[in-house]
């Protein structure tokens, strides 16, 4: 339950505080006096958007802070654990808005997410505003209230997963059917192209043995020349080294005989001849291999031109060429598998509309078990609410397929499908004995859809089992003896949950268990709304002057205790 609402510095509040009790709170006050200021400051406690012009003007920032009782709470317990948020019997939320625009929140003092407070609102509070009864006269907003009632989330939640299974394989099959088209378009094109660098097949690493050879052939002269020059002065003429170095080894092993210090040396030079002997071998078989082939010249000057051709129109580099070639028989590979590729993922697409009718159809079976039980439960509460012989229908149509994919299978039968399954769900009502039920949205007053509202919320909530709910006049459109059965639910309401309600009837104020009033006060030329708990007798004159006006008269007073002693 909400203990204590504090709100600074938002739009026409200064400064107040709230101290809510148990059971039935009650807010009234003339018009503009900012009841409703109240209840927009307590969304932003729930993770709505804040404005930077709601900031009471000459403050620098808006604080909403909200007091919970959460003990035992295990949903609240679970949120704050995944939000690494430390958890405390008393649940305090904060949100700062800034006059330059920038808007932050905390929960327990720790920075929070807007994504956090809804998490959190959605079990804490259900806050109905003063529009929101309009949204019964929405009929895609009825398969919502169904669903809040119902006890088949997972369901949803299977169903929204298998939605998604076979709409991402419906676009897969399209995107391949698009691409088989496009590649038809282009099949000449990638088949001229692959032809094209087949007829050269240029092979990995080819271009660059290509220049080596063709280096080597275009200075074959060059290279007979100077080869010639090397093994002549290593070893063919008179003075090459290895003569030179026999001859010196010669003279170095008669030195060595007398001194044999110069064994050593001798090694070397007979390892040195070796070497030169070696190196003059593999000159001389370098040099005999040598030839002048301008035929085998010219081979490959125009190999190498037809690879620069391939380059300058696929890539810029044979390693591109080589990459598009690959690319292009795997397209045209997949042009020759089309049909089987998209008879493949057609009959897993069956399979999916298949699984998901199946789905859908149980989904649809759990709704229709909740249908009967709101049914019952809102009738019985119409009743309450001087709707005594009224009847309450749910409605259930199949969805018509919608597109040439939007569809699950049921049998042989084609079932349109959206997020929240085939169902497509309407409220039906009458209110006047002897009359068959009509759609809600075509035959319900406006003080008649309050009550069905009210109705409706107090059948979801017994079954949400929602700490605090939240109405900004749901009298909209009653007076009178129905005015006090509004006020009635509401009390009866109230013994399961916390409720906070504005209103201006006398008939459900005097049902307050906590009684509030909002008024405008005027202090130094400002306007600023400021708001306080009523005792009894004061009740009775807050009571007293919905009755009658400003001017309290006797008879209202008498009425506004009468009020009280009938709640």
């Amino acid at each position: 339950m909400l203990t204590l609402l504090s709100v600074k510095d938002y739009a026409l509040i200064e400064n107040i505080e709230i101290s809510f009790g148990n059971n039935l709170n009650i807010i009234t006050g003339e018009t503009g006096a900012g009841k409703s200021i109240l209840l927009s400051a307590m969304s932003l406690l729930l993770g709505e958007r804040a404005s930077p012009e709601s900031v009471r003007k000459g403050a620098k920032k808006s604080v909403v802070e909200g007091f919970f009782k959460v003990d035992g709470n295990k949903s609240i317990k679970k949120i704050l654990a995944e939000n690494e948020i430390e958890y405390s019997p008393e649940l305090i939320i904060r949100r700062e808005i800034s006059a330059l625009g920038s808007s932050r929140a905390f929960v327990n003092d720790t920075p929070a997410t807007l994504n956090v407070l809804k998490d959190i609102g959605n079990i804490l509070v259900d806050l109905h505003g003063q529009h929101d009864h309009q949204s019964l006269l929405r009929t895609e907003t009825h398969i919502e209230f169904l669903d809040d009632y119902g006890s088949y989330k997972n369901e949803i939640i299977l169903f929204r997963h298998g939605r998604s299974e076979l709409i991402q394989k419906t676009n897969e099959y399209e995107k391949l059917k698009m691409k088989e088209r496009e590649l038809k378009e282009k099949y000449d094109l990638y088949k001229f192209q692959l032809d094209e660098i087949n007829s050269i097949n240029p092979q990995e690493n080819e271009e660059s043995e290509i220049q080596d050879e063709l280096k080597i052939l275009e200075n074959s002269e060059k290279l007979m020349e100077l080869s010639s020059v090397v093994y002549e002065a290593l070893y063919d003429s008179e003075d090459a080294a290895y003569e030179k170095l026999v001859a010196a080894l010669k003279q170095l092993d008669s030195l060595s005989s007398i001194d044999n210090s110069l064994r050593e040396k001798s090694k070397q030079i007979n390892e040195a001849i070796a070497l030169i002997d070696d190196v003059s071998s593999f000159i001389r078989s370098y040099k005999d291999k040598i030839e002048s082939d301008p035929e085998k010249l010219e081979i490959l000057r125009e190999r190498l031109g037809a690879f620069n051709l391939l380059k300058k129109k696929y890539g810029g580099t044979i390693e591109k060429v080589i990459e598009l070639k690959t690319k292009l028989q795997s397209e045209l590979d997949l042009t020759d598998n089309y049909d089987d590729q998209l008879t493949k993922i057609k009959n897993e697409i069956d399979e999916l509309r298949n699984k998901l009718g199946k789905t859908a159809l149980s989904l649809s079976a759990e709704r229709k078990v909740a249908a009967k039980q709101i049914e019952k439960g809102v009738l019985a509460e119409l009743k309450e609410l001087g709707i005594e012989n009224g009847t309450f229908k749910i409605s259930f149509e199949h969805l018509e397929p919608d597109g040439e994919n939007n569809f699950v299978m049921i049998g042989n039968k084609k079932i349109g499908f959206d997020t929240n399954g085939i169902d497509k769900v309407e409220f039906y009502i009458s209110t006047n004995i002897g009359e068959d039920a009509k759609p809600l949205v075509k035959v319900a007053s406006g003080g008649e859809i309050s009550r069905i509202m009210l109705a409706l919320k107090s059948v979801l909530a017994k079954n949400e089992n929602l700490p605090l709910l939240i109405f900004d006049e749901i009298d909209t459109g009653v007076s009178g003896r129905i005015a006090q059965k509004v006020g009635k639910a509401l009390k009866n309401l109230a013994e399961q949950h916390q409720i906070i309600t504005i209103t201006h009837l006398p008939q459900i104020a005097a049902q307050a268990d906590h009684h509030f009033s909002v008024e405008k006060i005027e202090t130094n030329g400002r306007v600023s709304s400021s708001i306080r708990k009523l005792t009894q007798n004061q009740s009775i004159n807050e009571i007293a002057k919905l009755i009658s006006g400003d001017e309290i008269t006797d008879s209202a007073l008498k009425k506004a205790k009468e009020f009280i002693t009938s709640s």
